[in-house]
């Protein structure tokens, strides 16, 4: 076995690796089990950071020096891994944005409940909790 096919099927090996703890990070947000999620795992952290510095230095052109089948699972591996990771970062998204508008609600109702209460004034200027939130950014 040639050093390029040796290291294109170590990328797709580690690839199917990372694309596993990929998905198991999506079902256990959409069965709302953040802390059953993989990729925090010490052991896919090293191993995301492998995969990183093999695929740094893997050029394009070296797939093409593979056998066929090889590079047909390469491309196939390449893409899964693409697809998983737009759909990770889509659910992470919405999840941020979630915790993000429940953290602004509690602090907009904390500020609410604390000012006082004047029924023939002016209604006072509302401010960001200031406990939660810095610069309006949570």
């Amino acid at each position: 076995m040639s050093a390029e096919s040796e290291r294109v099927e170590r990328l797709v090996t580690m690839g199917e690796r990372l694309i596993a703890a990929i998905e198991a990070d999506l079902a256990a947000l959409k069965a709302g089990k953040p802390q059953q999620m993989r990729t925090v795992d010490p052991e896919i952290q090293r191993l995301s950071a492998l995969f990183s510095r093999e695929a740094q230095g893997f050029s394009p052109d070296a797939a093409d020096k593979v056998a066929t089948p090889l590079r047909k699972r390469f491309f196939d591996t390449t893409s899964r891994f693409r697809d998983v990771l737009a759909l990770h970062a889509r659910l992470l998204a919405r999840v941020r944005s979630a915790s993000e508008g429940m953290i602004r609600a509690i602090a907009e109702e904390v500020d609410r409940q604390a000012a006082p209460s004047r029924p023939y004034s002016r209604m006072p200027v509302t401010r960001p909790a200031q406990a939660m939130i810095y610069n309006s950014v949570i």
